[in-house]
């Protein structure tokens, strides 16, 4: 096991090494023009770009946030839309709102498309094309990627694991509530399934909204008047209590709360419930 992480933050840092020695730090763009500043790190916490006004000489979005020790790592896109130097830090502020300190001036150069005086645009200089091959990219990429291999054939492929069939998940709550619910809606359900349900909803409810040390009847007209727990509950007592219940319901919808809490996660709560059931 320690050997295979060795191996992994090893193949990690081969790409982090890559990544950053292809980051652009494109520091002057003409009007209008997007440029991209990748992978700089600037101190404190996480920062975000300040909301825009309509009369700023900069537009700056953060495009992407990296943890980086004690301080954050951004991927930044900026465009000018006035001619001069411009500080970006000025157009980010922090996730948290607490006042952006101890960022440094991040400094762009915004040119123009014309000369100054100029009313056309003039002939274009001729640029030498870029090169096609990308040799040496190409070196490093293979060259991290033959690393990882050696490393997962020593270390990873010489140990077979036995294949293992996948554990049977656990049954959600629906599952255990969907039977009675249906049997309850349909007027099949006898005393025992009544009882179940609302002891399991009372249970549930009581130990996601904080009610286990309220009293019985405090905590049950919490739940009902609760916009989410209450759902499922007050159609339930319009089942049992109600001489004409309303017949059309959504039931997917009403069980949608319970579908990711396990139903084994409240057995032992469901058993102090049972005195909660009317």
């Amino acid at each position: 096991m320690r050997v295979r992480r060795i191996a992994i933050v090893a193949a990690a840092s081969c790409f982090a090494a890559i990544a950053t020695a292809q980051a652009r730090d494109e520091r002057t763009a003409a009007v209008g023009m997007r440029a991209h500043i990748e992978q700089i790190v600037l101190p404190g916490g996480e920062l975000v770009a300040a909301p825009a006004e309509r009369a700023a000489p900069v537009v700056l979005r953060v495009l992407a946030t990296w943890p980086h020790g004690d301080r954050f790592r951004y991927d930044l896109e900026w465009v000018g839309l006035e001619v001069g130097r411009h500080d970006l830090a000025k157009y980010l502020a922090r996730k948290d709102g607490s006042a952006v300190e101890g960022v440094g001036p991040i400094e762009v150069a915004v040119t123009g498309v014309l000369k100054k005086g100029r009313l056309e645009p003039g002939e274009l200089e001729p640029v030498a094309p870029r090169r096609l091959d990308g040799y040496r990219t190409d070196q490093i990429v293979f060259g991290a990627l033959w690393l990882c291999g050696l490393l997962a054939i020593l270390f990873v492929g010489r140990k077979r694991r036995r294949r293992q069939a996948p554990p049977t998940p656990a049954p959600t709550l629906v599952d255990r509530l969907r039977p009675l619910v249906e049997s309850v809606a349909a007027g099949r359900a006898d005393d025992a399934a009544k009882a179940e349900l609302e002891r399991l909803l009372v249970a549930c409810w009581r130990s996601r909204l904080g009610l286990r040390d309220v009293k019985a009847d405090a905590a049950i007209s919490a739940i009902r008047a609760h916009g989410e727990a209450g759902a499922l509950l007050r159609q339930v007592e319009a089942w049992l209590h109600m001489p004409s219940p309303p017949a059309a319901i959504d039931l997917e919808k009403l069980l949608a709360p319970y579908r990711t809490l396990s139903g084994t996660d409240l057995e032992p709560v469901a058993g102090r419930e049972g005195a909660l059931v009317r």
